[in-house]
């Protein structure tokens, strides 16, 4: 969709190029998003993808997926020695209400930064206990746990003028046993409900439930919980919602069933 109102669109060379942002000016990653719908508050556009930024960095502490990265490009991630969550990247990236043109140009950040409930990206980062480098419009650099950044449907802990840098996935996430369940209304359809688990070295079991609720929920055992105990935790979350792509009562009813399904699954894994 054409931004009728948008007048100027810069390239971002240098962090000072984006001092122009805000509640009008706006930044520009994929545009997978931002070009969806009207936008008629807007005059400007900041391009992200001029500063090029390195979409995938591979450490000894872990990976730095740079905002600008598309899904493209991280679904084809090589697999590292020990990196058990390998595949959770790709099922992340599937999840995605799009086709391979859109794969192409949305990129990681953008989903993230969008926070619709549905989005995968939100759902990866937060299965993995990632960090988010934010750069906050006064010039400082502010790193947030992905598990706190999205705060509703579409609402996160970005400002107006604030930029999503990129994402630390640690090490031992990375060596960490997942589990990974999708479901919707419509084999192509957005997703009702995504569910992630993660089983650590130390047997940490973390659920991530995305999707299903307005913000991403995680629960935490320090070891596998019985089907009984997860079910109900599960069934206790607060924020279920219904909207066309899935009822709250569906949502929570799936959400116990998949979780029971990872939760089995990592469990067969076990050594």
């Amino acid at each position: 969709m054409d931004l009728s109102t948008v007048t100027r669109v810069i390239a971002a060379h240098q962090r000072s190029d984006l001092d122009v942002l805000g509640p009008t000016v706006v930044p520009l990653a994929g545009g997978s998003e931002l070009f969806a719908d009207p936008r008629a508050d807007l005059t400007g556009l900041v391009d992200l993808q001029a500063f090029g930024w390195t979409a995938l960095t591979i450490t000894d502490q872990g990976l730095e997926i740079g905002a600008t990265c598309t899904l493209a490009e991280l679904s084809r991630l090589p697999r590292q020695a020990g990196w058990a969550a390998h595949p959770l990247f790709y099922q992340c990236c599937t999840a995605l209400f799009g086709s391979f043109k859109v794969w192409n140009v949305a990129t990681v950040g953008g989903n993230l930064a969008t926070s619709l409930p549905a989005g995968p990206m939100t759902t990866l980062a937060v299965a993995l206990d990632s960090d988010l480098l934010v750069w906050r419009g006064d010039g400082s650099d502010d790193v947030v746990p992905a598990r706190d950044f999205v705060t509703g449907n579409m609402t996160n802990m970005l400002a107006p003028g604030d930029v999503l840098r990129s994402i630390h996935v640690p090490l031992a996430s990375l060596n960490a046993q997942t589990a990974f369940r999708k479901i919707a209304l419509s084999p192509l359809g957005r997703s009702g409900a995504v569910l992630a688990g993660r089983l650590d070295a130390d047997g940490l079991f973390v659920l991530t439930v995305t999707a299903a609720t307005l913000r991403p929920v995680q629960l935490r055992y320090p070891e596998l919980p019985t089907a009984e105990v997860l079910a109900g935790d599960i069934a206790a979350i607060d924020c279920w919602f219904t909207d066309a792509h899935g009822a709250a009562d569906w949502r929570r009813a799936m959400g116990v069933l998949l979780g029971d399904e990872i939760r089995a699954e990592l469990a067969g894994g076990q050594s």
